[in-house]
């Protein structure tokens, strides 16, 4: 089972152009991380890194991103990371960068992580409210913060075995 070890990286895709939201998408954002590694690590790093590679999940709508890599390469995609300064589409280039927030043994502890991140935002900004219409909508949006079970149907769940 060791031979099947991955690490899952989130990540906040972080723009000052509303129009990067367009672009956050599986490919632009493949294509934008492996030529990243590729600059950084070189032909050598980028297969290390390709092996198991993949992009597991994109909200285009809340920046968040979920990154698949084997165990053994997840220092070298985690050190290459912040070398994507903009994802491209249609000939266009939106200026980002890719803000790591965790990295787990699993996608569950991903999300997992996810929630409490974004509770910790949300009372954050609950704390700068302004009015009571704004408070109420976030304290909304604080009490939707669960995670909902769901038995994982991709198989993707391997265990942490807690080694390095």
């Amino acid at each position: 089972h060791a031979a099947l070890s991955r690490r899952y990286v989130l990540c906040e895709v972080v723009s000052e152009d509303p129009r990067c939201r367009q672009c956050i998408e599986d490919r632009t954002l493949g294509l934008a991380v492996r030529d990243a590694i590729a600059r950084v690590h070189g032909d050598y790093g980028l297969a290390c890194c390709s092996i198991s590679f993949t992009v597991k999940y994109v909200n285009a709508y809340t920046g968040t991103v979920l990154l698949r890599c084997r165990k053994d390469s997840y220092r070298l995609l985690c050190s290459a990371l912040p070398f994507v300064r903009y994802l491209e589409s249609r000939a266009q280039r939106y200026p980002c960068f890719l803000n790591t927030l965790h990295v787990g043994g699993t996608i569950r502890t991903c999300q997992k992580f996810l929630i409490q991140y974004n509770r910790t935002q949300l009372l954050r900004l609950l704390q700068n409210c302004t009015n009571e219409e704004e408070r109420q909508c976030i304290q909304k949006s604080l009490l939707s913060c669960s995670l909902t079970e769901e038995q994982s149907q991709s198989g993707d769940e391997e265990e942490d075995d807690g080694t390095e």
